[in-house]
């Protein structure tokens, strides 16, 4: 059965385009079992809450080839931190990594180690390098590959890092996400390799230059992977943490007045909060945001944090296109997001396709957009 669900999800794949047609991936998402790498899973059913999935249960044949996420491990707070991504994400991500036949590549997040057999049934295991900070998550996997005949180098340790000792490679695939792209992925990969990762809410391919830089645009669709940890045992900060700063809080308070017709005040606060915009995911990649109150009843307040210095913003909706806006500490968190929000909306919400990204050697990250309208940001550490 499960084999069957198998080439069904490949099938899938091809006819959305999430695998192109002829694509050298197609038959590794045909033979790879997914079922080896993630034989206990979690999924959300459609009321939002949890249901476990085991081998032989029930309707656990077709779950495991649904295309969607498949959660498998937890923080000690309960947020998700590994995963069996949404295979059309992943197949979209290996059409990106335009690496050659045989080509030795690194993947950061070895997770279930599902991506980590998609890459070595297609390349070759002897090419194949893959690094994971969690012991138990890279020995599992292991184990995992090993049953299904693939065996890779496995790495623990901090994928942010790279693996030096196995460089220079063709390409680097990541498959958590991260602020900005590391100095020590650029060094790792020769002129002309690849890298594809997830940073801000899309996925970009870049191109790596002679000078060790790097330049390239992101995939058309919104995307955003579990964050790359920097141990073990880190527990992310939460928004919720903060709830009580940001409903407690005394500071300025200002009436502002939104700058879209009462119709779309709703939709544009929520977008904002939520930072749907490319340039509020990069630039405000360390402010957490909340919705507090009971939507059914329209009393919801709206919450920005930057945990690092402490700035707050307490968002309360009023009347037709007006909010009150109560801040604390040294950043204006709702005025720099309202300049964003605004010029993304002006430019016609554009999508994650519409950027691209250039990294020097040393670091500094620019985002750029050239249409609708041509934007450019200088981005921070």
């Amino acid at each position: 059965m499960t084999a069957a669900a198998r080439y069904r999800m490949t099938d899938t794949l091809l006819a959305q385009g999430a695998l192109a047609a002829g694509s050298c991936w197609a038959d590794a998402f045909a033979t790879v079992p997914r079922e080896t790498f993630v034989p206990v899973f979690t999924l959300r059913t459609v009321n939002g809450d949890k249901r476990v999935f085991e081998p032989g249960g029930e309707g656990y044949d077709e779950a495991v080839y649904t295309d969607t996420t498949l959660v498998t491990c937890w923080d000690a707070a309960g947020t998700p931190v590994s995963s069996s991504s949404q295979p059309s994400l992943m197949a979209r991500m290996l059409e990106a990594f335009t690496v050659p036949d045989a080509a030795r590549v690194l993947e950061i997040g070895t997770g279930t180690g599902y991506n980590t057999a998609l890459l070595c049934h297609r390349l070759g295991a002897e090419h194949v390098v893959s690094v994971d900070i969690d012991p138990e998550l890279t020995a599992q996997a292991r184990d995992r590959l090993r049953a299904a005949g693939y065996t890779p180098l496995m790495v623990t340790g901090d994928g942010t890092k790279g693996h030096a000792d196995a460089a220079p490679y063709d390409g680097i695939l990541a498959t958590c996400g991260v602020d900005r792209i590391p100095t020590a992925w650029l060094a790792q990969v020769k002129p002309g390799g690849i890298i594809v990762t997830n940073v801000g809410n899309g996925v970009v391919r870049l191109t790596v230059r002679e000078d060790g830089g790097a330049e390239g645009a992101f995939l058309p669709e919104e995307a955003a992977f579990m964050r790359a940890r920097p141990a073990p045992d880190h527990v992310a900060a939460r928004a919720g943490q903060f709830a009580g700063l940001v409903m407690g809080g005394s500071g300025a308070s200002t009436t502002v007045r939104l700058p879209v017709p009462a119709d779309e005040a709703s939709t544009f606060l929520g977008e904002l909060v939520q930072a749907t915009a490319m340039e509020i995911w990069m630039l405000h990649h360390d402010v957490l945001s909340m919705t507090l109150g009971d939507p059914e009843d329209g009393e919801l307040v709206h919450g920005l944090v930057h945990p690092a210095t402490g700035s707050w913003a307490r968002i309360t909706p009023a009347l037709g296109t007006d909010v009150t806006v109560e801040h604390g500490g040294p950043r204006d968190l709702f005025g720099e997001r309202l300049a964003l929000m605004e010029q993304w909306a002006v430019a016609g919400r554009p999508q994650p396709g519409a950027y691209t990204l250039t990294v020097t050697a040393e670091g500094l990250h620019t985002l750029y957009r050239a249409e609708p309208a041509t934007a450019r940001w200088m981005l921070s550490a």
